[in-house]
C-alpha cells in the first residue's frame, strides 16, 4: 500500500517536468509554508527551480494559492480553482466569522474589510499583504493580531480573492476574476466525482475516510464522490480503493530531504506508515518540520538556516544513505538558487 502511494505521489517513477504537473497530479498542495510548497515541487520534478514556480505563479497564471483544504493555504492549478472553491469554500464560512470575532472584527466592520479589499485589487491590483494592511487601517478596520489574515480569508471566500503573482519577494492578492477569468457553472456532483477521482490519481490506494479528512468535507460528501465513480474504481482486500486504470509502481524513494508541509503527511487519517514512532515532526501547534526520508520512513528533521543545513537525526542512518541525502542538499541549493 505505501509503495503504491509512494508512486501515486510521484515520489518514484517518472519525475513531473513543470510545476503545474506536480500540482495537478496531487490536485492541492499545502501552501501555508512558501518554500515548503515550493520544495514539494521539488521532490517530484527534474531540472526545474523555485523560479520556476514563481513564473507559472505570475507570467503563466498556470498556478495560484489560496484558502481551500481544511481551511488552510494550498497551492492549486489555474483551472481547478474554481469547482474547488466552489465546492470547499462554503465550509470555511462559521470558523472564519468565529475567528473574525475572536479578533475584535465585528461583522460590519468584517463587511467593510471585505469592500475595501474587493474594490482596491478591482482599482489598483495586484496587491501585497502589506499594501492591503494600509488600505484597511486608512479605512478605519481593525488588521493587527490575526486579524487582517482571517479578513483576507472572508474576501476569498466572498469575492474569489487569490494569491496570484510573485511582486519580488513577496505574493501579492489578485481578485480571480479578474486573474483567471468569469467563473464556469458549478455542479456540485460533478464536483465531488471529480474531487474523488482526482484525489485518488495522487493519493491512492485511500479509503472514504482519507478523502473526507483531506479535503475537509464530511464523510457522506467523501462516499457521495467515490460513489460517483464506482465503474473505475478497483476495490482491495485491505478495504482501500484505487482508480483502476493506474498502474502503481512498487520500491520507495532514494534518500530525499522532504520539507515543510510536504504532501506525503496529509491526505490519509494516518501518518504511522511515514512516521514511525517519530510523532514530534508533527508539532502540537500543527507545524509539519522538514524531514529526511530513507528506505520510505522519517529518519532525521532538517531545517536551512543562513544557507546551511543542519540535521537531527532520529534513527541511525547507514553512511550511503547520508551520502545520498547531502546529495540532495546540493540539489535544494540549485532549486532555491543558493550559493
Amino acid at each position: 500500500m505505501i509503495t503504491e502511494r509512494f508512486s501515486a505521489q510521484l515520489l518514484t517513477g517518472e519525475p513531473a517536468r513543470s510545476a503545474e504537473a506536480v500540482t495537478r497530479r496531487l490536485l492541492a498542495v499545502q501552501a501555508q509554508d512558501p518554500r515548503g510548497a515550493r520544495l514539494a515541487i521539488r521532490a517530484r520534478s527534474a531540472g526545474l527551480t523555485a523560479a520556476d514556480v514563481d513564473r507559472a505563479l505570475t507570467a503563466d497564471r498556470s498556478l495560484l494559492v489560496t484558502w481551500l483544504n481544511r481551511g488552510t493555504l494550498h497551492l492549486v492549478a489555474a483551472q481547478d480553482y474554481w469547482w474547488l472553491h466552489a465546492l470547499l469554500a462554503p465550509r470555511l464560512v462559521t470558523a472564519n466569522a468565529r475567528r473574525l470575532a475572536q479578533e475584535g472584527v465585528p461583522p460590519a466592520d468584517a463587511d467593510k474589510a471585505v469592500a475595501v479589499i474587493e474594490e482596491s485589487l478591482a482599482a489598483e491590483g495586484p496587491l501585497t499583504r502589506p499594501q492591503l494592511r494600509d488600505r484597511l487601517a486608512a479605512a478605519g478596520v481593525r488588521t493587527e493580531g490575526q486579524a487582517l489574515v482571517h479578513e483576507l480569508l472572508l474576501a476569498s471566500l466572498r469575492c474569489g480573492v487569490v494569491r496570484g503573482p510573485m511582486a519580488g519577494a513577496q505574493h501579492a492578492f489578485v481578485l480571480a476574476r479578474d486573474w483567471l477569468g468569469a467563473p464556469p457553472p458549478f455542479d456540485r456532483d460533478a464536483a465531488l466525482a471529480q474531487l474523488a477521482r482526482r484525489f485518488l490519481a495522487g493519493h491512492g490506494p485511500a479509503s472514504d475516510r482519507d478523502l473526507a479528512k483531506w479535503a475537509g468535507l464530511p464523510v457522506g460528501d467523501a462516499r457521495r464522490g467515490l460513489s460517483a465513480i464506482g465503474g473505475q474504481l478497483a476495490q482491495r482486500d485491505d478495504g482501500l480503493v484505487d482508480l483502476a486504470a493506474e498502474r502503481r509502481g512498487a520500491g520507495v524513494p532514494p534518500a530525499r530531504l522532504l520539507g515543510a508541509f510536504d504532501p506525503l503527511l496529509h491526505g490519509w487519517v494516518s501518518r504511522e506508515p511515514i512516521l514511525g514512532p517519530h510523532r514530534g515532526i508533527v508539532t502540537v501547534n500543527g507545524l509539519f518540520r522538514p524531514f529526511a526520508l530513507v528506505g520510505g520512513r522519517a529518519v532525521a528533521t532538517w531545517g536551512l538556516a543562513g544557507g546551511t543545513v543542519t540535521m537531527d537525526w532520529l534513527d541511525e542512518v547507514p553512511g550511503p544513505a547520508q551520502a545520498a541525502l547531502a546529495a540532495d542538499e546540493a540539489d535544494i541549493r540549485r532549486f532555491l538558487g543558493l550559493p
